[in-house]
């Protein structure tokens, strides 16, 4: 992107166009205590050498030869490198919004690939051409609903991504729509309980995650049915995508939001991640984003065209879903290489390795003294543990060996410090598992 400069002439022009007397008039209506006040420390300037060797610095300290186990929405997964060799294809790299269809057959047939795709994995009938990533897709999915419904109340699970909540409760804000949690028991698992009496009366949707954040799979059938006697709808959210490669998909749900960042994408410092949104056929005219369907031309021949627009940039503000106007196209192009470079069977085999994986570390570790696992409920590639000590510090002390330890919980939910969810992947080599569970017993050992 270039830098374009505005000299003081010039920015006095615009401020006189908006009628503002000055720079700090302008920004008047953000409160005083989120203003810069003074300048960035930023290094420089620099030469073009300088900012070559500040790079290589910067890159040097990278976690090489750091063994990670951290998961909780983000994973790391095998790519092949032809999803980054057909990705840098000139085509592909520079494209953007197909606004004129019958140039663009190439951006949105791979568009109608993902679509299909999403929805093969997903058990349901429509998908839309991807979101920003899921916790964004998340929050939409509840807005959908909210619309579908016209009530103006959600009850989400608390075992539901801390960070996707507050993306939901950052949205629900101002738009005077009512948030409200249920908790989870022993299992893992969001409290059936909980969901008794008016729980759910007047709810546009109940909000879960499978696998959810403490890895564990929830019941979603029973959660379908405990939701639509109420009237509401159930929203079912996916952080870790790799996992339908065994857990039966979420048909039951009303709408799917889903992270597609396990299918072809590094974690790259946590981004860019690419959404989810599908659902059933019926309710596709209130799904945000942009949606590619197939058509025949005058000739008969078969072509692809952005179809039902729910977006502002197409029609009438005031009509649109959502103020989302564009999609991830590029991670949204990966993840649609990546699957069809596994094929069903291959991602069946990359889940089974995971789950394998993750039952071996889990065995492991627990043969540790004062290490036992915390919930009952069955999981995929993540699990959480109990130990007998802060987390925060035991995962100090790993680091020193170059392990990157669980997550520790007590950010999340500060009643449980003692307790870290641990991820496995298919890139996990046992040795590696093996070395976390010595380095823990040496750790604990020492603490006693």
């Amino acid at each position: 992107m270039r830098y374009l400069p505005k000299s003081p002439s010039e920015r006095s022009e615009m401020l006189q166009a908006i009628g503002a007397r000055s720079i700090e008039e302008l920004f008047e209506s953000v409160p005083a205590k989120f203003r810069l006040r003074e300048a960035l420390q930023l290094p420089g300037p620099l030469s073009e050498t300088e900012i070559i060797e500040y790079f290589r610095k910067r890159a040097a300290e990278n976690a090489n030869g750091y063994t990670s186990f951290l998961g909780a929405g983000v994973y790391s997964h095998l790519r092949s490198v032809v999803t980054d060799a057909l990705l840098q294809r000139g085509e592909f790299l520079t494209s953007y919004t197909p606004y004129q269809a019958e140039i663009s057959q190439g951006t949105l047939t791979a568009i109608f690939e993902f679509q299909t795709l999403m929805c093969q994995l997903t058990g349901q009938e429509v998908a839309n051409a991807s979101m920003y990533d899921g916790s964004t897709a998340l929050t939409e999915a509840v807005l959908m609903a909210e619309r579908l419904t016209g009530r103006r109340r959600v009850v989400v699970a608390r075992t539901v991504h801390p960070e996707y909540r507050q993306v939901l409760r950052t949205y629900a804000k101002h738009l005077v729509l009512e948030v409200s949690e249920a908790g989870f028991t022993a299992s893992g698992q969001l409290d059936m309980a909980a969901l008794g009496g008016d729980a759910l009366a007047e709810a546009a949707a109940l909000v879960v995650q499978s696998p959810n954040f403490f890895g564990v799979l929830e019941n979603l059938p029973e959660l379908a049915g405990k939701a639509h006697e109420a009237g509401a709808l159930l929203v079912a959210g996916i952080t870790e995508g790799v996992s339908l490669g065994v857990v039966r998909p979420p048909a039951e749900a009303d709408i799917v939001a889903m992270e597609g960042q396990s299918f072809g994408l590094p974690p790259s410092y946590g981004g860019p991640f690419v959404g989810v949104i599908a659902t059933r056929e019926k309710f596709v005219r209130q799904m945000p984003g942009r949606l590619a369907g197939q058509t025949a031309d005058a000739d008969g021949r078969r072509g692809f065209v952005l179809t039902l627009a729910t977006r502002e940039q197409h029609i009438r503000r005031e009509k649109a879903t959502s103020n989302i106007c564009t999609n991830e196209a590029l991670c949204a192009l990966a993840a649609t290489i990546h699957l069809c470079l596994l094929g069903k069977e291959g991602l069946r085999e990359m889940a089974a390795q995971n789950l394998s994986k993750a039952r071996f570390a889990q065995a492991e570790l627990e043969k540790i003294p004062g290490v036992r696992r915390a919930f009952s409920g069955a999981t995929f590639n993540e699990f959480v543990l109990e130990f007998p000590r802060s987390v925060k510090l035991i995962n100090a002390a790993l680091l020193r060996e170059k392990i990157i330890g669980p997550l520790a919980l007590g950010s999340f939910y500060p009643d449980q410090t003692k307790r870290g969810l641990v991820c496995v992947t298919e890139t996990t080599p046992r040795a590696k598992i093996e070395r976390l569970a010595a380095a823990l017993r040496r750790i604990l050992a020492t603490a006693v």
